[in-house]
């Protein structure tokens, strides 16, 4: 029986992951769901004190420092989550011969192009955020050799906050919302992410790769708020700005499509 430790478990990707497991009623693996009060990636001695406990087939790491603007002045918690704790995890998997899969983000990327992202693309990210995520990738690719990073974009669902529950929350809130029209992107459902992760354990792979995995649909965020109020019923009249008129913190990739 394969026994696959699932990080982050009380994030969104890691509800959706634990829903998934729940819905195929697999009985040959054992999912081993630990949020960050159960197993704090940031601490080593944790980490180490659980891998020699248990005996770990693939580690699917969904912990992640997520706040993009609040990044920009947590710079030293944005690593520890994001490149201290893969590196911990990537370790301990290789001392077991595990597998770890880490999941990454678009923002690795500057945002500059005019195509869809490619894997072996070289990335440079423009942020703290982006640039903790890629720390992360390339400590945890340095630590283990079965390492596989997973890069989704705009993730959503229905769990915590995201684009889609802060739309689902203003809309029924305001008559009237401005969102940015210049941000061009791949809105992923958490829950397709999901599925493609637990197939990735179920279908044994081990090689090191870096895959993209994004929604179908390319759009900005002011197209993206149009398909929510319309999937849920909203009349809100949605106004679509500039970047320039929604300053924030950390800057944000103009490009952040992702392609295979």
């Amino acid at each position: 029986m394969k026994r696959i430790l699932v990080t982050g478990a009380e994030g969104q990707l890691g509800r959706c992951l634990k829903d998934f497991v729940l819905k195929s009623g697999n009985k040959e693996f054992q999912f081993v769901f630990m949020d960050k009060q159960q197993l704090d990636i940031t601490r080593k001695e944790l980490i180490e004190t659980f891998f020699f406990s248990n005996k770990i087939d693939y580690c699917i790491n969904c912990a992640a420092y997520t706040n993009v603007d609040l990044a920009e002045t947590e710079v030293e918690k944005a690593f520890s989550v994001n490149s201290d704790g893969p590196a911990f995890l990537a370790e301990e998997c290789k001392e077991q011969g595990a597998v770890l899969i880490h999941i990454s983000t678009d923002y690795v990327f500057d945002g500059n192009a005019d195509y869809p992202y490619l894997p072996d693309d070289l990335p440079n990210p423009v942020n703290v955020y982006g640039k903790s995520k890629l720390e992360g990738e390339r400590r945890a690719v340095n630590q283990n050799p079965k390492t596989i990073i997973v890069r989704t974009s705009w993730l959503y669902s229905r769990y915590g906050k995201n684009f889609y529950t802060t739309m689902l929350r203003l809309m029924a809130e305001k008559d009237e919302l401005n969102v940015v029209s210049d941000q061009i992107g791949k809105p992923t459902d958490a829950n397709d992410l999901a599925e493609f992760l637990y197939h990735l354990v179920e279908s044994g792979q081990s090689e090191p790769k870096i895959y993209h995995f994004a929604g179908k649909e390319q759009m900005s965020w002011y197209e993206f708020a149009q398909k929510i109020a319309k999937e849920n019923g909203f009349k809100t009249r949605i106004n679509p700005i500039p970047t320039a008129q929604y300053p924030t913190p950390a800057v944000r990739p103009k490009w952040s499509v992702l392609g295979e």
